[in-house]
């Protein structure tokens, strides 16, 4: 696994490591995202990751590649490859659907995901929330906003009922689903974190759905439902926050329209 301090371009990094490779074209596989390619050589085919966000930490990146390299395959692609700015993992042949698996499929994948060992390094909240708050647009700086960040600190984030290694951005275009089960795809926010903080962030559409994961993940678990329960209601407004701050810098980042719409419908029921 070789490092280096340069970045290289796509054609670069293809040509010096992978000169036997070509590119899949045209890309229209599911789940992959516009930082990432299919190469093939042969009947192998592996996918190329690019750092989407360059002003954000490598070693954020090399986190995620650490993970997927220790990860079991029953889960998560393995990665065969990194360097700045770049990794290479397996290509999985499956379905991205638009829809969440069924409950007890989703919750016995996550339950399966947080029996592993840990990674080595916390989820913290806090930072995240300052990071979007400081780089959104400033006229998009609501003191309402202001004011939930400040009782958001002042509270702290809640205790852990369960450490675990978590995904923390389970959504339906995140889950490929494989002749041999569903396997998680897009690492970007892993690390080890409290088991309700997941739970509360899987991206759900109802109230109703996300009680009935609860439910099946802690028999899985063999937590009491009301616990954990409250727990993942503890997480809600952290995750609310993060979802809105996330999609504010979004669109100060691209100018796309979409991430207002997404941010002012969290912006609605953080209001209730």
């Amino acid at each position: 696994m070789p490092f280096s301090n340069n970045k290289l371009s796509r054609d670069q990094l293809l040509s010096r490591f992978f000169p036997h490779y070509h590119l899949v074209t045209p890309q229209d596989f599911c789940g992959l995202g516009g930082g990432s390619w299919i190469i093939e050589e042969g009947q192998r085919r592996r996918v190329l990751r690019q750092h989407h966000d360059p002003r954000a930490p490598e070693f954020q990146f090399r986190r995620q590649y650490r993970a997927l390299h220790h990860l079991p395959a029953s889960l998560a692609p393995a990665a065969h490859f990194y360097v700045r700015g770049w990794m290479v993992i397996d290509y999985l042949d499956g379905e991205v659907k638009s829809a969440l698996p069924a409950t007890s499929e989703l919750a016995q994948v996550l339950y399966h995901l947080h029996q592993q060992p840990r990674f080595g390094w916390r989820i913290i909240l806090w930072p995240l929330l300052e990071y979007y708050w400081q780089n959104s647009a400033s006229a998009r700086r609501t003191p309402f906003w202001l004011r939930q960040l400040k009782k958001l600190k002042r509270t702290g984030e809640p205790t852990p009922l369960r450490l675990s290694p978590l995904h923390m951005d389970v959504h339906p275009g995140n889950i490929v689903h494989t002749a041999d089960g569903i396997r998680l795809i897009d690492w970007e926010y892993v690390g080890d974190g409290d088991i309700a903080l997941e739970l509360a962030a899987v991206w759900m559409s109802g109230l109703a759905a996300r009680r009935e994961l609860v439910d099946t993940y802690a028999a899985q678990a063999k937590i009491a439902p009301s616990q954990l329960w409250r727990q993942v209601k503890r997480w809600r407004p952290w995750v609310l926050m993060l979802m809105a701050g996330w999609y504010e810098c979004r669109w100060q980042q691209t100018g796309d329209g979409q991430f207002i719409v997404l941010a002012d419908a969290i912006w609605k029921q953080l209001h209730k």
